[in-house]
């Protein structure tokens, strides 16, 4: 068994589409996927583009990626890097291909003079949340992630006020 990570290339992007797919299907989210594949390639791979993905390969077949970027830390005056994605095949899972993304970035964030490397997971995604326990991440009970998007957010940016949607 051979497990390897390297950087995503362009002739990735609909394998890295279905793997979005797939994940949101398994956060119970899928029908908030509106990218396609297009999309991904066009974004992802473009000149200067913000983020980056690395692919996880086992004996050369696609069992997984990560996607990325680099953020940054007022109060520890440098880089940072957010993982936007995580995902690995349930067939694959407890085989070390997660550990070796996650192990890929923490390297990439070393080299590069990141402070931390940071991520979110659903609160009930318990086996992630073991997973990330067991290799020394801690969770950030202290913070709450907001979000402005769609109509909320073209709202917002052009003055006019929308009282946001609370779950029911």
């Amino acid at each position: 068994m051979n497990i390897e990570i390297r950087p995503a290339a362009p002739s990735d992007a609909a394998q890295i589409h279905a793997f979005i797919t797939e994940l949101a299907v398994y956060e119970r989210a899928a029908h908030e996927v509106i990218a396609s594949a297009a999309d991904v390639k066009r974004t992802l791979f473009a000149e200067g583009a913000p983020a980056k993905a690395l692919m996880c390969l086992l004996d050369g077949k696609a069992i997984g990626y990560a996607v990325y970027f680099y953020s940054y830390s007022t109060w520890l005056g440098r880089n940072g890097i957010y993982l936007e994605d995580l995902y690995v095949t349930p067939e694959q899972r407890g085989i070390g291909a997660g550990r070796d993304l996650l192990r890929r970035l923490a390297q990439e964030a070393v080299e590069n003079g990141c402070g931390r490397l940071e991520w979110s997971v659903l609160d009930w995604n318990k086996p992630a949340i073991d997973f990330y326990e067991s290799i020394g991440a801690l969770p950030q009970d202290e913070w709450v992630r907001y979000r402005l998007a769609g109509d909320a957010l073209r709202s917002f940016a052009q003055g006019r006020r929308q009282e946001p949607a609370r779950p029911g």
